[in-house]
């Protein structure tokens, strides 16, 4: 605290050097933060309106690009307004119900504004989830996987793997969470399809999704 009073009382009485002194205290998370920027260079445009790209996972205001799939569910395709940004966070509103997005693993790979616009897409998913057949359906429904689903009907139901630890959506293994000690794999095959879903039995049983016996 110190160093910082003494930052801001520097900032103060040198007014011809504090364009220096501001990306000091910039870099140190004090004071007020660069406008963020797009993948084009440009400054982004609020409010946004879109849908989630997929099915996000929220404790209490919060939705961490962690997406651990046993909290609660917001589900693939609700209609949300990005307000604008602060630090490592993006304000939305669902259904005039304030939340924020949080960039809290993903930010050393992607900037926030890429992440922001994979996860609020301009396009409804659910209108491709309408064309897949019944018991994906039932499983993106409630967040779960199963075999010989592709990448994208994986993605619209969990989510995207986090950047820091899986290189690409076209890798043979993703690695997610269930929880913060819940890791599962999701392995595909040469086609593009869930050949196995590996891990800890515990967590395995709460993430496959099984049709109900006729």
């Amino acid at each position: 605290m110190a160093l910082v009073a003494v930052l801001l009382l520097t900032l103060a009485c040198v007014p011809a050097d504090a364009g220096i002194l501001r990306d000091v205290m910039a870099k140190m998370g004090i004071g007020k933060q660069p406008p963020p920027t797009n993948a084009a260079g440009g400054t982004p445009t609020f409010p946004r309106q879109g849908f989630t790209c997929c099915n996000l996972h929220f404790d209490g205001d919060w939705i961490s690009d962690n997406n651990y799939a046993e909290l609660p569910v917001l589900p693939a395709g609700t209609p949300v307004t990005v307000m604008g940004y602060g630090k490592n966070r993006a304000n939305i509103d669902v259904d005039g119900k304030p939340m924020r997005l949080g960039h809290d693993e993903g930010r050393d790979k992607e900037t926030l504004d890429d992440w922001v616009n994979k996860v609020v897409t301009n396009d409804d998913p659910r209108a491709r989830v309408a064309g897949y057949p019944a018991n994906v359906q039932a499983a993106i429904k409630v967040g779960k996987v199963m075999l010989g689903m592709t990448r994208e009907q994986a993605l619209v139901a969990v989510g995207y793997p986090l950047p820091t630890i899986n290189k690409g959506l076209d890798e043979p293994i993703w690695r997610l969470w269930n929880s913060r000690r819940g890791e599962y794999q999701l392995n595909f095959g040469p086609d593009g399809r869930v050949t196995s879903i590996t891990g800890d039995g515990d967590v395995t049983s709460k993430v496959i999704f099984l049709p109900p016996r006729r």
